[in-house]
């Protein structure tokens, strides 16, 4: 399968680092040439890869084409590109809905995707809305398939996926405290990236108990973690981290 992305960013890059490191086979990778140091990185890591004079031959050389453009972006160059309906479309625009996806390329080939940045080590979830054969088979071979239906309920993995920037400033927040209590930097950042690793993988494998189950089992009376946890949910942490999510969900069910 020869395979095209609109747009060369951290995304694009991430599932062109995941694609070598999986089995999926390939004979050739279209990008763009916009982001220039991007392409140019990827087409000489990778001898595959090649850079496009522009998006049309991005289009026109591949079956599969991903748009990994911003909204903005994709609201000035879509309807100016000619897609033919014989090829099949991924969109991972946040806030450009099906409808408008299928006006802008005139294709109604068109399946929306959330692939984050974990796939380059081929770990975490891709959304896929509506299901789609072709997408799900190639995803699967970088991370879990969720399929849905409904844009509605995709709307709300997407709002969900804003988590990704928090999660890491927790991460360095929790690194800089140990760094300024002085443990060195390379053990701090070793030992809260391992933790919340750990963490991460032991909620993976109970993950049938339910999440609550966890947040009790890890805490004693009087302990730390109770203690941890009560002091955040007295500044309302988790309510604030609530609206943020709702706030997130408001802006993109306002996707055109």
């Amino acid at each position: 399968m020869k395979i095209g992305f609109i747009g060369t960013g951290k995304i694009t890059s991430s599932i062109i680092y995941g694609i070598f490191k999986s089995k999926l086979k390939n004979s050739k990778i279209y990008i763009s040439p916009r982001n220039r140091t991007v392409a140019t990185k990827l087409s000489k890591k990778f001898r595959s890869v090649k850079i496009a004079k522009d998006n049309q031959e991005v289009i026109d050389c591949s079956n599969l084409i991903f748009l990994a453009v911003t909204p903005n972006v994709g609201l000035k160059i879509l309807n100016k590109l000619k897609f033919k309906s014989s090829k099949k479309i991924v969109s991972f625009i946040s806030t450009i809905n099906l409808a408008n996806l299928k006006k802008l390329t005139k294709n109604k080939n068109i399946s929306r995707a959330i692939p984050l940045p974990p796939i380059e080590i081929k770990k975490g979830p891709i959304v896929v809305c509506p299901p789609n054969k072709i997408a799900k088979n190639f995803f699967s071979h970088l991370g879990i398939v969720i399929e849905v239906r409904s844009e509605k309920i995709c709307s709300k993995f997407w709002s969900t996926s804003s988590l990704m920037a928090p999660f890491y400033e927790l991460l360095k927040v929790s690194t800089d405290w140990l760094i300024r209590k002085g443990v060195e930097k390379t053990k701090a950042t070793s030992y809260i990236t391992e933790l919340f690793l750990g963490l991460s993988q032991d909620a993976v494998d109970k993950k049938s108990s339910g999440l609550k189950k966890l947040v009790g089992e890890s805490q004693t009376p009087k302990g730390l973690n109770e203690q941890a946890l009560k002091e955040l949910q007295k500044v309302k942490f988790y309510s604030k981290l609530n609206v943020a999510l709702n706030n997130i969900h408001t802006r993109l069910s306002k996707a055109k």
